[in-house]
């Protein structure tokens, strides 16, 4: 009987190039489940372990350590060797006291960045939908799958900052001129620059923004972008 969710593993030459891994080594690789991430745009969590961060050596070890309960993503402890970490997920390890947030960088498309105990309750996740139902409410969709009631009025493209795991909005960042944006993906992964202005979206091009990086200026797809402040970043990308 075939799975409902797809195979458990990946040949190694078909694996995104930001997993790290050894190309000749095996033949195989595990892979992300269907989750809260794109697969192409998260690592499994045995991986992550082993490849990313290298503190255990082989997949033995990293089931050893995820079975057990050592690992925490957003709070949550999690068991399995494929769940998929994604942008702005907190990792936590049982019995280290490093702290990892996944981020995008120059030279990786989510590489792990050291956090303090404070900011590990914390998340940035961009809405990536929304519906109106009754009471005059909307729910809201995040990129990495959540998704929360509320009658704040957020508009795909807008930032929330969230406490997890429960969930709570503690502010929100709208996408709009002025506002600090980290570019998620693409050839200019990792860096943050002002947006100058919106334009909107027609049949044959996507809404796009004017972006200030440095010295220059790029015109990106919104949906490769996030908000992450105002004047300044909301936690800490670096």
């Amino acid at each position: 009987m075939v799975s409902i969710s797809g195979s458990k593993k990946l040949k190694r030459q078909m694996a995104p190039q930001f997993w790290g891994i050894a190309r000749k080594s095996g033949r195989f690789v595990v892979t992300t489940r269907p989750g809260p991430h794109k697969k192409n745009h998260a690592v499994p969590t045995a991986v992550f372990l082993r490849d990313v961060l290298k503190i255990v050596s082989t997949l033995r070890e990293a089931k050893t350590a995820i079975y057990s309960g050592k690992v925490k993503i957003d709070g949550v402890v999690r068991k399995s060797l494929h769940h998929a970490i994604g942008l702005m997920d907190v990792v936590e390890l049982d019995g280290m006291d490093v702290i990892y947030r996944l981020a995008p960088s120059e030279d990786r498309l989510l590489k792990p960045v050291k956090i303090t105990e404070s900011e590990k309750t914390k998340k940035l996740v961009r809405v990536i939908s929304k519906t109106a139902i009754r009471g005059g409410k909307m729910q809201i969709g995040f990129h990495d799958g959540r998704s929360v009631i509320t009658e704040e009025k957020l508009g795909v493209g807008d930032t929330c900052l969230i406490q997890i795991p429960d969930q709570k909005i503690l502010d929100s960042v709208k996408l709009e001129s002025g506002c600090i944006c980290l570019v998620t993906s693409g050839a200019n992964a990792g860096q943050t620059g002002k947006v100058e202005s919106l334009e909107d979206g027609t049949f044959i091009l996507p809404r796009r923004a004017v972006l200030v990086l440095g010295s220059r200026k790029i015109e990106i797809p919104t949906d490769i972008i996030m908000a992450i402040g105002r004047e300044a970043p909301l936690i800490r990308l670096d």
